[in-house]
Protein backbone atom coordinates (compact mmCIF):
# COMPACT_ATOMS: atom_id res chain seq x y z
CA UNK A 1 0.00 0.00 0.00
CA UNK A 2 1.34 3.32 -0.71
CA UNK A 3 2.42 5.88 1.62
CA UNK A 4 3.65 9.18 1.35
CA UNK A 5 5.21 8.90 4.77
CA UNK A 6 7.81 6.27 3.29
CA UNK A 7 8.31 8.59 0.46
CA UNK A 8 9.27 11.86 2.74
CA UNK A 9 11.42 10.03 4.20
CA UNK A 10 13.07 8.50 1.57
CA UNK A 11 13.37 11.93 -0.19
CA UNK A 12 14.79 13.70 3.46
CA UNK A 13 17.44 10.75 3.47
CA UNK A 14 18.49 11.29 0.06
CA UNK A 15 18.68 15.26 1.03
CA UNK A 16 20.57 14.77 3.61
CA UNK A 17 23.27 12.80 1.76
CA UNK A 18 23.83 15.03 -1.18
CA UNK A 19 24.16 17.87 1.20
CA UNK A 20 26.79 16.04 2.90
CA UNK A 21 28.73 14.59 0.29
CA UNK A 22 27.57 17.38 -2.34
CA UNK A 23 31.23 18.59 -3.25
CA UNK A 24 33.03 15.33 -3.81
CA UNK A 25 29.31 14.09 -6.20
CA UNK A 26 30.13 17.64 -8.24
CA UNK A 27 33.83 16.41 -8.55
CA UNK A 28 33.17 13.10 -9.61
CA UNK A 29 30.62 14.37 -12.04
CA UNK A 30 32.53 17.06 -13.49
CA UNK A 31 35.92 15.19 -13.73
CA UNK A 32 33.28 12.21 -15.80
CA UNK A 33 32.28 14.62 -18.50
CA UNK A 34 35.92 15.64 -18.78
CA UNK A 35 36.96 12.53 -19.40
CA UNK A 36 34.31 11.35 -21.83
CA UNK A 37 35.08 14.60 -23.75
CA UNK A 38 38.90 13.81 -22.96
CA UNK A 39 39.01 10.03 -24.62
CA UNK A 40 36.49 11.20 -27.08
CA UNK A 41 38.80 13.64 -28.24
CA UNK A 42 42.44 12.25 -28.16
CA UNK A 43 40.78 8.17 -28.74
CA UNK A 44 42.74 8.79 -32.16
CA UNK A 45 46.05 9.47 -31.00
CA UNK A 46 45.74 7.08 -28.25
CA UNK A 47 44.17 4.19 -30.44
CA UNK A 48 47.16 5.15 -33.24
CA UNK A 49 49.97 4.49 -30.57
CA UNK A 50 48.61 1.91 -29.00
CA UNK A 51 48.43 -0.05 -32.37
CA UNK A 52 51.28 1.77 -34.41
CA UNK A 53 53.90 -1.00 -35.58
CA UNK A 54 57.51 0.51 -34.31
CA UNK A 55 60.36 -1.73 -35.15
CA UNK A 56 63.83 -1.15 -32.87
CA UNK A 57 67.02 -1.90 -35.03
CA UNK A 58 70.48 -1.77 -33.02
CA UNK A 59 73.15 -0.19 -35.08
CA UNK A 60 77.16 -0.45 -33.99
CA UNK A 61 79.64 2.76 -35.05
CA UNK A 62 80.06 5.89 -33.68
CA UNK A 63 77.96 8.03 -36.01
CA UNK A 64 77.48 12.20 -37.02
CA UNK A 65 74.67 13.32 -38.63
CA UNK A 66 77.46 13.70 -41.66
CA UNK A 67 78.48 10.68 -41.73
CA UNK A 68 75.37 8.09 -41.04
CA UNK A 69 75.48 4.51 -42.96
CA UNK A 70 73.91 4.66 -46.47
CA UNK A 71 71.58 1.74 -46.01
CA UNK A 72 69.07 4.17 -43.38
CA UNK A 73 70.11 7.35 -45.71
CA UNK A 74 68.39 5.50 -48.72
CA UNK A 75 65.09 4.44 -46.53
CA UNK A 76 64.63 8.81 -46.63
CA UNK A 77 66.24 10.00 -49.28
CA UNK A 78 67.91 9.13 -53.01
CA UNK A 79 70.86 10.00 -55.44
CA UNK A 80 70.58 12.01 -58.68
CA UNK A 81 71.03 8.25 -60.71
CA UNK A 82 70.60 4.55 -59.68
CA UNK A 83 73.09 1.70 -60.99
CA UNK A 84 71.10 -0.91 -62.16
CA UNK A 85 72.23 -4.95 -61.38
CA UNK A 86 73.59 -4.83 -65.25
CA UNK A 87 75.93 -2.01 -64.88
CA UNK A 88 73.29 0.69 -66.92
CA UNK A 89 72.96 4.39 -65.27
CA UNK A 90 69.26 4.97 -65.20
CA UNK A 91 67.85 8.67 -63.47
CA UNK A 92 66.04 8.71 -60.02
CA UNK A 93 65.79 12.21 -58.85
CA UNK A 94 67.51 13.47 -62.14
CA UNK A 95 64.88 13.59 -64.79
CA UNK A 96 67.83 13.10 -67.82
CA UNK A 97 71.54 14.00 -68.52
CA UNK A 98 73.43 14.96 -70.83
CA UNK A 99 77.69 14.91 -71.20
CA UNK A 100 79.35 17.84 -73.29
CA UNK A 101 82.84 18.78 -73.74
CA UNK A 102 84.38 14.83 -74.20
CA UNK A 103 83.38 14.33 -70.74
CA UNK A 104 84.26 17.16 -68.86
CA UNK A 105 80.90 19.17 -68.39
CA UNK A 106 77.58 17.21 -67.18
CA UNK A 107 74.20 18.86 -67.18
CA UNK A 108 71.56 16.94 -65.06
CA UNK A 109 67.73 18.05 -65.56
CA UNK A 110 65.56 17.73 -62.17
CA UNK A 111 62.83 16.13 -61.93
CA UNK A 112 59.80 18.83 -61.05
CA UNK A 113 57.27 18.59 -58.48
CA UNK A 114 59.55 16.44 -56.40
CA UNK A 115 59.21 17.90 -52.23
CA UNK A 116 61.29 17.17 -49.04
CA UNK A 117 60.10 15.64 -46.19
CA UNK A 118 59.61 18.57 -44.77
CA UNK A 119 57.94 20.41 -47.54
CA UNK A 120 60.20 22.08 -49.56
CA UNK A 121 60.41 21.80 -52.95
CA UNK A 122 63.06 19.99 -54.24
CA UNK A 123 65.45 22.28 -56.23
CA UNK A 124 68.76 22.28 -58.17
CA UNK A 125 70.87 24.65 -55.88
CA UNK A 126 69.77 22.04 -53.07
CA UNK A 127 71.73 18.97 -54.56
CA UNK A 128 75.09 19.67 -52.17
CA UNK A 129 77.36 16.60 -53.74
CA UNK A 130 80.99 17.16 -52.76
CA UNK A 131 84.28 16.79 -55.22
CA UNK A 132 87.20 17.68 -55.73
CA UNK A 133 88.16 19.43 -58.39
CA UNK A 134 84.85 19.76 -59.54
CA UNK A 135 82.57 23.26 -60.03
CA UNK A 136 78.91 23.12 -59.81
CA UNK A 137 76.92 25.67 -61.35
CA UNK A 138 72.85 26.08 -60.94
CA UNK A 139 71.31 27.15 -64.49
CA UNK A 140 67.57 27.98 -62.92
CA UNK A 141 65.46 25.72 -60.23
CA UNK A 142 65.89 22.31 -62.25
CA UNK A 143 69.48 22.37 -64.45
CA UNK A 144 72.53 21.23 -62.15
CA UNK A 145 76.07 21.72 -64.54
CA UNK A 146 78.89 19.95 -63.10
CA UNK A 147 82.35 21.10 -64.61
CA UNK A 148 85.43 18.58 -64.29
CA UNK A 149 88.65 19.67 -64.50
CA UNK A 150 89.49 16.19 -66.90
CA UNK A 151 87.24 13.93 -69.03
CA UNK A 152 85.82 11.33 -66.58
CA UNK A 153 82.79 9.89 -68.59
CA UNK A 154 81.44 7.59 -65.52
CA UNK A 155 81.42 10.55 -62.98
CA UNK A 156 77.49 9.90 -63.32
CA UNK A 157 78.08 6.67 -61.12
CA UNK A 158 79.65 9.43 -58.38
CA UNK A 159 75.86 10.74 -57.80
CA UNK A 160 74.14 7.51 -56.52
CA UNK A 161 74.30 8.73 -52.63
CA UNK A 162 71.11 9.45 -51.14
CA UNK A 163 70.84 13.40 -50.74
CA UNK A 164 70.30 14.43 -47.44
CA UNK A 165 69.46 18.20 -46.49
CA UNK A 166 70.42 19.49 -43.28
CA UNK A 167 69.82 18.66 -40.64
CA UNK A 168 67.99 15.37 -41.62
CA UNK A 169 66.03 16.28 -44.49
CA UNK A 170 65.41 13.39 -47.55
CA UNK A 171 63.39 13.57 -50.76
CA UNK A 172 61.21 11.00 -52.48
CA UNK A 173 62.09 8.01 -49.94
CA UNK A 174 59.82 5.35 -48.05
CA UNK A 175 60.39 7.33 -44.73
CA UNK A 176 61.27 10.84 -43.06
CA UNK A 177 63.71 11.64 -39.95
CA UNK A 178 60.82 12.72 -37.52
CA UNK A 179 63.06 12.49 -33.99
CA UNK A 180 66.58 12.63 -33.69
CA UNK A 181 68.58 12.11 -30.47
CA UNK A 182 72.17 13.48 -30.63
CA UNK A 183 74.58 13.96 -27.81
CA UNK A 184 78.01 15.82 -28.22
CA UNK A 185 77.57 15.23 -31.91
CA UNK A 186 77.27 12.02 -32.17
CA UNK A 187 73.52 10.35 -33.26
CA UNK A 188 72.39 7.98 -30.41
CA UNK A 189 68.93 7.07 -31.67
CA UNK A 190 66.64 8.00 -34.73
CA UNK A 191 62.47 7.82 -35.75
CA UNK A 192 61.83 6.85 -38.93
CA UNK A 193 57.84 7.32 -39.48
CA UNK A 194 57.13 5.94 -43.03
CA UNK A 195 55.86 8.12 -45.87
CA UNK A 196 53.62 5.52 -47.00
CA UNK A 197 50.64 3.36 -45.15
CA UNK A 198 51.13 -0.26 -43.49
CA UNK A 199 54.95 0.18 -43.50
CA UNK A 200 56.17 -0.05 -39.40
CA UNK A 201 57.60 2.88 -37.57
CA UNK A 202 61.72 2.17 -37.87
CA UNK A 203 63.77 2.80 -34.38
CA UNK A 204 67.61 3.01 -35.05
CA UNK A 205 69.62 2.64 -31.95
CA UNK A 206 73.15 3.56 -32.05
CA UNK A 207 75.23 1.84 -29.61
CA UNK A 208 79.89 2.39 -29.72
CA UNK A 209 80.42 -1.25 -29.46
CA UNK A 210 79.73 -4.53 -30.64
CA UNK A 211 79.27 -5.49 -26.70
CA UNK A 212 77.33 -3.06 -26.45
CA UNK A 213 74.65 -4.00 -29.30
CA UNK A 214 74.74 -7.61 -28.26
CA UNK A 215 74.11 -7.08 -24.49
CA UNK A 216 70.79 -3.96 -26.02
CA UNK A 217 69.18 -7.24 -27.60
CA UNK A 218 69.69 -9.44 -24.47
CA UNK A 219 68.04 -6.98 -22.82
CA UNK A 220 65.47 -6.26 -24.68
CA UNK A 221 66.28 -2.71 -25.85
CA UNK A 222 66.42 -3.74 -29.57
CA UNK A 223 64.24 -5.99 -31.84
CA UNK A 224 67.13 -6.50 -34.45
CA UNK A 225 70.89 -6.11 -35.03
CA UNK A 226 73.36 -7.05 -37.36
CA UNK A 227 76.67 -8.63 -36.35
CA UNK A 228 79.35 -10.89 -38.32
CA UNK A 229 80.27 -12.69 -35.30
CA UNK A 230 79.64 -16.42 -36.00
CA UNK A 231 79.93 -17.83 -32.50
CA UNK A 232 77.72 -14.91 -31.03
CA UNK A 233 74.86 -15.76 -33.65
CA UNK A 234 75.27 -19.61 -32.80
CA UNK A 235 75.00 -19.12 -28.69
CA UNK A 236 71.36 -16.85 -29.58
CA UNK A 237 69.88 -19.19 -32.20
CA UNK A 238 68.37 -20.98 -28.80
CA UNK A 239 67.06 -17.76 -27.18
CA UNK A 240 62.99 -17.63 -27.67
CA UNK A 241 61.33 -16.07 -30.47
CA UNK A 242 65.11 -15.12 -32.01
CA UNK A 243 65.48 -15.58 -35.91
CA UNK A 244 69.21 -15.34 -37.04
CA UNK A 245 69.18 -15.07 -40.81
CA UNK A 246 72.83 -15.80 -42.18
CA UNK A 247 73.89 -13.77 -45.26
CA UNK A 248 77.20 -12.37 -47.11
CA UNK A 249 78.19 -9.19 -47.19
CA UNK A 250 79.80 -8.32 -50.78
CA UNK A 251 80.23 -4.61 -50.01
CA UNK A 252 83.70 -5.83 -48.85
CA UNK A 253 86.39 -8.60 -49.61
CA UNK A 254 89.28 -9.92 -46.69
CA UNK A 255 92.22 -9.75 -48.10
CA UNK A 256 95.96 -11.25 -47.69
CA UNK A 257 97.88 -7.79 -49.08
CA UNK A 258 101.55 -7.87 -50.38
CA UNK A 259 103.86 -5.26 -49.87
CA UNK A 260 105.53 -4.90 -53.30
CA UNK A 261 108.11 -2.77 -52.18
CA UNK A 262 109.63 -5.64 -49.32
CA UNK A 263 112.42 -6.94 -51.06
CA UNK A 264 111.60 -10.71 -51.09
CA UNK A 265 107.64 -10.46 -51.39
CA UNK A 266 107.95 -7.79 -53.93
CA UNK A 267 110.58 -9.46 -56.67
CA UNK A 268 108.82 -12.93 -58.00
CA UNK A 269 105.11 -13.43 -58.42
CA UNK A 270 105.84 -16.70 -57.54
CA UNK A 271 106.77 -15.98 -53.95
CA UNK A 272 103.45 -14.92 -53.55
CA UNK A 273 101.49 -17.51 -54.76
CA UNK A 274 103.40 -19.82 -52.83
CA UNK A 275 102.56 -17.98 -50.01
CA UNK A 276 98.74 -18.23 -51.52
CA UNK A 277 99.51 -22.24 -52.03
CA UNK A 278 100.06 -22.53 -48.54
CA UNK A 279 96.71 -20.99 -46.57
CA UNK A 280 94.26 -23.68 -46.50
CA UNK A 281 91.51 -21.58 -47.22
CA UNK A 282 89.10 -24.27 -45.90
CA UNK A 283 89.46 -22.85 -42.50
CA UNK A 284 87.66 -19.61 -43.10
CA UNK A 285 84.63 -21.32 -44.19
CA UNK A 286 82.54 -20.36 -41.40
CA UNK A 287 83.70 -16.67 -41.90
CA UNK A 288 82.26 -16.07 -45.48
CA UNK A 289 82.51 -16.88 -48.42
CA UNK A 290 85.38 -17.95 -50.74
CA UNK A 291 86.71 -15.04 -52.83
CA UNK A 292 88.63 -15.30 -56.13
CA UNK A 293 89.42 -11.44 -56.75
CA UNK A 294 88.74 -8.06 -55.85
CA UNK A 295 85.52 -7.43 -56.84
CA UNK A 296 82.29 -8.92 -56.12
CA UNK A 297 80.64 -12.28 -57.17
CA UNK A 298 77.58 -10.27 -57.40
CA UNK A 299 79.03 -7.73 -59.64
CA UNK A 300 78.18 -7.23 -63.14
CA UNK A 301 81.69 -7.09 -64.57
CA UNK A 302 82.86 -10.28 -62.07
CA UNK A 303 84.89 -12.75 -64.30
CA UNK A 304 83.67 -16.03 -63.20
CA UNK A 305 86.72 -17.60 -65.25
CA UNK A 306 89.89 -16.59 -62.66
CA UNK A 307 92.21 -18.73 -61.46
CA UNK A 308 91.65 -20.50 -57.81
CA UNK A 309 94.38 -20.93 -55.76
CA UNK A 310 94.18 -24.60 -54.30
CA UNK A 311 95.98 -25.81 -50.80
CA UNK A 312 99.52 -27.43 -51.82
CA UNK A 313 101.49 -27.32 -49.11
CA UNK A 314 104.06 -29.45 -50.46
CA UNK A 315 104.74 -26.96 -53.36
CA UNK A 316 104.70 -24.03 -50.95
CA UNK A 317 107.32 -25.67 -49.48
CA UNK A 318 109.19 -25.99 -52.09
CA UNK A 319 108.76 -22.97 -53.61
CA UNK A 320 109.63 -20.52 -50.12
CA UNK A 321 112.36 -22.86 -48.71
CA UNK A 322 114.43 -22.06 -51.78
CA UNK A 323 113.72 -18.44 -51.39
CA UNK A 324 113.69 -18.65 -47.37
CA UNK A 325 117.73 -20.16 -47.33
CA UNK A 326 119.04 -17.43 -49.66
CA UNK A 327 117.48 -14.24 -47.83
CA UNK A 328 118.79 -12.59 -44.40
CA UNK A 329 115.12 -12.47 -43.33
CA UNK A 330 114.24 -15.96 -42.25
CA UNK A 331 110.88 -14.70 -40.70
CA UNK A 332 107.23 -12.82 -42.35
CA UNK A 333 105.45 -10.37 -40.58
CA UNK A 334 101.36 -10.52 -40.83
CA UNK A 335 100.49 -7.39 -40.02
CA UNK A 336 96.52 -7.04 -39.21
CA UNK A 337 93.21 -5.59 -36.95
CA UNK A 338 92.06 -6.95 -33.92
CA UNK A 339 88.99 -7.85 -35.99
CA UNK A 340 91.17 -10.21 -38.36
CA UNK A 341 93.57 -11.80 -35.79
CA UNK A 342 92.08 -14.96 -36.13
CA UNK A 343 92.73 -14.95 -39.71
CA UNK A 344 95.90 -13.88 -39.44
CA UNK A 345 96.92 -16.47 -36.71
CA UNK A 346 95.69 -19.02 -38.76
CA UNK A 347 97.97 -17.27 -42.00
CA UNK A 348 100.63 -17.78 -39.17
CA UNK A 349 99.80 -20.90 -38.94
CA UNK A 350 100.04 -22.78 -42.11
CA UNK A 351 103.19 -20.70 -43.30
CA UNK A 352 105.03 -22.22 -40.31
CA UNK A 353 103.86 -25.85 -41.33
CA UNK A 354 105.43 -25.21 -44.75
CA UNK A 355 108.76 -24.08 -43.20
CA UNK A 356 108.58 -20.51 -43.15
CA UNK A 357 108.56 -18.52 -39.75
CA UNK A 358 106.23 -15.92 -39.22
CA UNK A 359 104.99 -14.39 -36.49
CA UNK A 360 101.70 -11.85 -36.15
CA UNK A 361 101.45 -8.03 -34.93
CA UNK A 362 98.03 -6.22 -34.38
CA UNK A 363 97.76 -2.43 -35.93
CA UNK A 364 95.59 -0.24 -33.76
CA UNK A 365 94.25 2.48 -36.43
CA UNK A 366 96.06 3.50 -39.26
CA UNK A 367 97.76 0.84 -41.71
CA UNK A 368 101.72 0.25 -41.48
CA UNK A 369 104.29 1.70 -43.51
CA UNK A 370 106.50 -0.79 -43.96
CA UNK A 371 104.63 -4.13 -43.73
CA UNK A 372 105.14 -7.05 -45.11
CA UNK A 373 102.21 -9.26 -45.46
CA UNK A 374 98.31 -7.55 -44.13
CA UNK A 375 95.34 -8.90 -43.30
CA UNK A 376 92.72 -6.00 -44.34
CA UNK A 377 89.15 -5.71 -45.90
CA UNK A 378 88.57 -3.91 -49.03
CA UNK A 379 85.63 -1.77 -49.69
CA UNK A 380 83.62 -2.62 -52.32
CA UNK A 381 81.40 -0.42 -54.30
CA UNK A 382 78.17 -0.71 -56.71
CA UNK A 383 80.83 -0.09 -60.15
CA UNK A 384 83.85 -2.33 -60.91
CA UNK A 385 86.11 1.11 -60.59
CA UNK A 386 89.15 0.22 -58.93
CA UNK A 387 91.54 2.75 -59.81
CA UNK A 388 91.63 4.33 -56.14
CA UNK A 389 93.13 0.90 -55.05
CA UNK A 390 95.06 -0.40 -58.29
CA UNK A 391 96.15 2.65 -60.24
CA UNK A 392 100.17 3.44 -59.91
CA UNK A 393 99.40 7.12 -59.48
CA UNK A 394 97.56 6.44 -56.19
CA UNK A 395 99.34 6.71 -53.19
CA UNK A 396 96.84 6.63 -50.52
CA UNK A 397 94.96 3.77 -51.93
CA UNK A 398 97.01 1.35 -53.85
CA UNK A 399 98.39 -0.26 -50.27
CA UNK A 400 100.08 -3.01 -52.22
CA UNK A 401 102.29 0.11 -54.50
CA UNK A 402 101.22 -1.95 -57.33
CA UNK A 403 102.42 -0.60 -60.61
CA UNK A 404 101.39 -2.23 -63.84
CA UNK A 405 101.09 -0.21 -66.91
CA UNK A 406 98.59 -2.28 -68.86
CA UNK A 407 96.67 -1.99 -65.83
CA UNK A 408 96.77 1.36 -65.26
CA UNK A 409 95.44 1.31 -69.07
CA UNK A 410 92.85 -0.90 -68.36
CA UNK A 411 91.52 1.05 -65.13
CA UNK A 412 91.42 3.93 -67.41
CA UNK A 413 89.66 3.23 -70.34
CA UNK A 414 87.30 1.65 -67.69
CA UNK A 415 86.29 4.87 -66.54
CA UNK A 416 86.10 6.59 -70.05
CA UNK A 417 83.04 4.95 -71.43
CA UNK A 418 79.63 4.29 -69.97
CA UNK A 419 78.77 1.21 -71.91
CA UNK A 420 78.32 -1.77 -69.70
CA UNK A 421 79.42 -4.27 -72.38
CA UNK A 422 82.57 -2.28 -72.90
CA UNK A 423 83.61 -1.66 -69.01
CA UNK A 424 82.63 -5.55 -68.67
CA UNK A 425 85.76 -6.84 -70.71
CA UNK A 426 87.91 -4.26 -69.99
CA UNK A 427 87.48 -5.36 -66.04
CA UNK A 428 87.77 -8.96 -66.93
CA UNK A 429 90.81 -8.00 -68.34
CA UNK A 430 91.84 -6.44 -65.29
CA UNK A 431 90.99 -8.80 -62.88
CA UNK A 432 93.22 -11.62 -64.92
CA UNK A 433 95.96 -9.60 -64.49
CA UNK A 434 96.03 -9.43 -60.85
CA UNK A 435 94.52 -12.65 -60.69
CA UNK A 436 98.16 -13.66 -62.15
CA UNK A 437 100.59 -11.19 -60.43
CA UNK A 438 98.73 -11.34 -56.88
CA UNK A 439 99.29 -7.97 -55.21
CA UNK A 440 96.45 -9.39 -53.21
CA UNK A 441 95.59 -13.16 -52.10
CA UNK A 442 91.36 -12.55 -51.49
CA UNK A 443 89.85 -14.45 -48.78
CA UNK A 444 86.75 -14.27 -48.25
CA UNK A 445 83.60 -12.33 -48.55
CA UNK A 446 82.39 -12.19 -44.76
CA UNK A 447 79.12 -13.49 -43.26
CA UNK A 448 76.61 -11.40 -41.62
CA UNK A 449 74.25 -12.12 -39.53
CA UNK A 450 70.57 -10.40 -39.19
CA UNK A 451 69.41 -11.71 -35.78
CA UNK A 452 65.52 -10.51 -35.11
CA UNK A 453 62.98 -11.03 -32.12
CA UNK A 454 59.82 -11.97 -33.29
Amino acid sequence: MFSWKKVRYGYWVALSFFKKNLQPIVFSFVASIIGIIAVISFSPYLLKSLTTNKHIIGVAGRYSVDSLPDSILAKVSNGLVFITGKGEVVPLLADSWEQLDNGKEFRFHLKKDLIWNSGKPFIAENVKYSFKDVETKYDGDFLLVYKLKKSLPIFPIYLTKPLIQHPLDGVGGLYKIEKANIKYGEVQELELTPNKPKLPILIYRFFDSDSKLINAYKLGQIQEMVINKDKVAANLSNWPNTTITKSIDFTQVVALFFNLNDKLLGEDKNIRKAVANAIDSKQFVELGEKADGPLSLTSWAHNPDLKKFLYDPDKAENELNKVMDSTHSAELTINTYYEYLNVAENIKDDLNKVGVKAKVEIVQFNRPQNYQLLVASLQLGNDPDQYFYWHSTQKRGNITDYKNVKVDKLLEDGRNTLSPIKRKSIYFEFQKILNDELPAYFLYYPYTYTIIRK
